[in-house]
C-alpha cells in the first residue's frame, strides 16, 4: 500500500485535504459523456469516464509507464489508452495491454489506484478509503434525496475556498440575517438570537431558539457514508408549491485551497404541483438561488489569510466549533489507521527483502 499521509502528526495539514474513509460527490454526471476526463478531488488526480453501457469508471489519472495523464487519452469502454504510447488500463486499475511491445511484465498487473463509484440523484460518487482491501461504506442519502415525494436540482460551483471554510459558512446560520438580508428568501427574522444545539441519529442539528420557520434558522450536519449539511428556508406562496424550501450540501476538497460545493435544492411536491414547481425553477427561482450563492462565494474568497488562526468565536458559533471538534476526533483516529497499515508495509517490504 501507498502512504496516503506520511506526517501522521499533523492533524490539521491532514484535514486540509478532507477525511478519507467516506463518499464524496465529484462531479455532476452531465459532466462525464464518452471523453475520459480529468479532475483533482482530495488532492488526488483522477481520471472518469462511462463505458459503453454508460457505466462509470474511475482510477488514477496517471499512466503506470511514463506517467501521462490517461484523461487525455482514448476511451476504449471498459479500459483508458494513454496517448503517449497506447497503454491500456481498465476500470480496476489493471494494465489489459501494452500494445508496443509483444510481452510487458505490467500486463494483467494492478498498477494504478481504482475508486468505487456510485451515480444518484444526478451527481457521481467517489469512495475515499484508506485501506484499499476494505469495502465501502453504504452510503445513505437524507430524505430529501432519497424520497420520490421530493423534487429537487443539484447545483454546484468551484470556490477558490478550503472546503472546511464552506462548511463553516453552512454551520452558521447566524450569517443569513445580515450577509443575505436582502434576498428573497432570508429578508425575514431578527438579527439577533440565542442558539443551541441536540443530537441527532447521524449527527446533531444547531438551531436559532424560538425563529424556526423565519430564515435560515438551523443547520443539520449528517454523515451516512458521506458528510452532508441539510437546512431549510420558508418561502413565500409566490414562489410556487411545496412549502418550504430545502437544501441538501456536500463540500468537497479539490486540493487545500479550492473547493467544489454541491447544493441539492428541494421541495415536497408530487403530480401537477411538481411540474408547476421545476417550470418556475427554472425560468425565475434559478438566477435568485445563483445570487445568494455567490454572495457565500464573495465573502469566503476575500477572507484575510489564515482567517481560522484568528478567529474570536462566540455563543453562534458553538455549531461550527463542536463541528471541528468531530472532525479533529475523525482525523486523529485515522491517522492512527493510516500509521498502522504504513508499519504493515514497511514490514512486509521488509521481508521479501529479508
Amino acid at each position: 500500500m501507498n502512504a496516503i499521509f506520511k506526517d501522521t502528526q499533523n492533524v490539521e495539514a491532514y484535514l486540509e485535504l478532507g477525511l478519507r474513509d467516506q463518499w464524496y460527490p465529484v462531479l455532476a454526471s452531465w459532466e462525464v459523456n464518452t471523453s475520459p476526463v480529468g479532475i483533482t478531488r482530495l488532492g488526488e488526480n483522477i481520471a472518469v469516464w462511462r463505458d459503453k453501457q454508460g457505466q462509470v469508471h474511475a482510477i488514477e489519472d496517471r499512466c503506470p509507464h511514463r506517467g501521462a495523464r490517461l484523461s487525455l487519452g482514448w476511451n476504449l469502454g471498459d479500459r483508458l489508452a494513454c496517448w503517449y504510447h497506447g497503454v491500456e488500463v481498465n476500470g480496476d486499475g489493471i494494465v489489459e495491454d501494452v500494445p508496443a511491445v509483444d510481452q510487458c511484465p505490467m500486463k494483467g498487473t494492478q498498477c494504478v489506484k481504482s475508486y468505487h463509484v456510485i451515480e444518484k440523484h444526478g451527481a457521481i460518487f467517489l469512495w475515499f478509503g484508506i485501506d484499499p482491501v476494505e469495502k465501502p461504506k453504504q452510503l445513505e442519502f437524507p430524505e430529501q434525496l432519497a424520497s420520490e415525494e421530493w423534487s429537487s436540482f443539484l447545483c454546484q460551483a468551484d470556490w477558490k475556498v478550503n472546503y472546511q471554510y464552506a462548511i463553516d459558512n453552512v454551520m452558521d446560520p447566524m450569517h443569513g440575517s445580515y450577509l443575505h438580508c436582502t434576498s428573497h428568501s432570508m429578508a425575514e427574522g431578527d438579527k439577533t438570537a440565542e442558539m443551541r444545539h441536540r443530537t441527532t441519529d447521524t449527527g446533531f442539528i444547531f438551531e436559532k431558539v424560538g425563529q424556526t420557520g423565519v430564515n435560515f434558522d438551523w443547520v443539520e450536519y449528517g454523515n451516512t457514508g458521506a458528510s452532508w449539511l441539510r437546512l431549510s428556508i420558508p418561502y413565500r406562496k409566490e414562489f410556487g408549491p411545496g412549502g418550504e424550501f430545502w437544501i441538501v450540501g456536500y463540500a468537497t476538497p479539490i486540493d487545500a485551497d479550492n473547493t467544489r460545493v454541491f447544493f441539492w435544492r428541494c421541495r415536497k411536491v408530487q403530480g401537477w404541483q411538481r411540474h408547476v414547481w421545476r417550470f418556475l425553477y427554472r425560468n425565475h427561482l434559478e438566477k435568485l438561488h445563483w445570487d445568494v450563492l455567490e454572495q457565500d462565494r464573495v465573502i469566503l474568497e476575500t477572507l484575510a489569510p489564515n482567517a481560522r488562526q484568528y478567529e474570536n468565536l462566540y455563543q453562534h458559533d458553538v455549531g461550527l466549533s463542536r463541528l471541528r471538534r468531530l472532525m479533529k476526533k475523525e482525523a486523529e483516529k485515522q491517522l492512527k489507521k493510516i500509521t498502522l497499515l504504513n508499519d504493515a508495509e514497511q514490514n512486509r517490504i521488509a521481508m521479501q527483502e529479508a
